[in-house]
């Protein structure tokens, strides 16, 4: 790895300008978020707000440690995680190789486009009691839940992806007698690596929404099956508390695939 000293004295600069603006850009982003929980906590103090509805970040923790240390907020964790993680998974493969199989037949794209549409504007929610009569009111009918939310997303992402591709290179490979698999492995599929990565990102909050959208309808743990009890009996102070840390580990995830995707293109440069 190149350093500084190594490259020109506008191009060192240009580099040391570009880090000072990263820098300031996270410092604001953590200074804006502290802005806001300190107003958060301000308002709740004053009256402003009332903690018992809008809770309060203090309230907020003191509820996050009183669960890891009374209650089993661990097994919650664990269980959305695994359910969501194992829906992103499935989500993802079947989208890529589906979108595979639609750009190397042009016919049976033209024949499955317009249900793919249809699916992909269905909302999911409305298919709830079939999975459940399906799968049983378990992990299986939200992971199942979480796959059809993020399957489609996955597939048309992808398909854009591939058909995207440029057709004068297709061209130029097709005139050296390449096959259509030799396309596919040496152009298509390295050409799409951005929009693969950008699917990652979206599958992300996809595999979330299907997961927490199914503990809401069955799960009888979870962090979806905390956040509803806790509106139900009331206990809003729970809400926040697991939505704060479905947050976080949203972002977690996210930060996760941020991080393989400077590792592919280290990689691939």
């Amino acid at each position: 790895m190149k350093k500084i000293a190594d490259f020109s004295e506008e191009h060192a600069k240009y580099i040391k300008r570009f880090k000072k603006e990263n820098a300031l850009v996270t410092v604001l982003r953590f200074a804006l978020l502290a802005l806001l929980l300190g107003l958060w906590e301000l308002f709740a103090n004053l009256g402003v707000i009332d903690p018992f509805i809008a809770s309060s970040p203090s309230r907020v923790a003191t509820t996050v440690r009183r669960l890891f240390v009374e209650d089993n907020f661990l097994y919650h964790i664990g269980i959305t995680l695994y359910e969501t993680i194992l829906g992103f998974l499935i989500a993802v493969a079947a989208g890529y190789v589906l979108a595979l199989a639609l750009w190397w037949s042009e016919r049976l794209r033209r024949v499955l486009e317009p249900y793919i549409v249809v699916l992909n504007s269905l909302p999911k929610i409305a298919l709830g009691p079939i999975i459940i009569v399906w799968f049983g009111s378990g992990v299986k009918a939200i992971v199942f839940m979480a796959v059809i939310i993020g399957v489609i997303v996955a597939l048309i992402t992808m398909l854009n992806g591939f058909l995207a591709t440029d057709k004068n290179k297709i061209l130029l490979l097709k005139s050296f007698g390449a096959s259509k698999f030799q396309i596919l492995k040496k152009l298509v599929v390295p050409g799409s690596l951005p929009t693969f990565i950008s699917m990652l990102k979206i599958s992300v909050g996809m595999a979330w929404i299907g997961s927490i959208m199914g503990e809401y309808l069955v799960s009888r743990a979870g962090l979806g099956y905390l956040i509803v009890y806790g509106g139900q009996v009331f206990k809003l102070d729970l809400v926040m508390a697991s939505t704060v840390v479905l947050c976080a580990l949203a972002t977690l995830m996210y930060v996760l695939v941020a991080f393989l995707e400077k590792k592919i293109i280290k990689y691939k440069n």
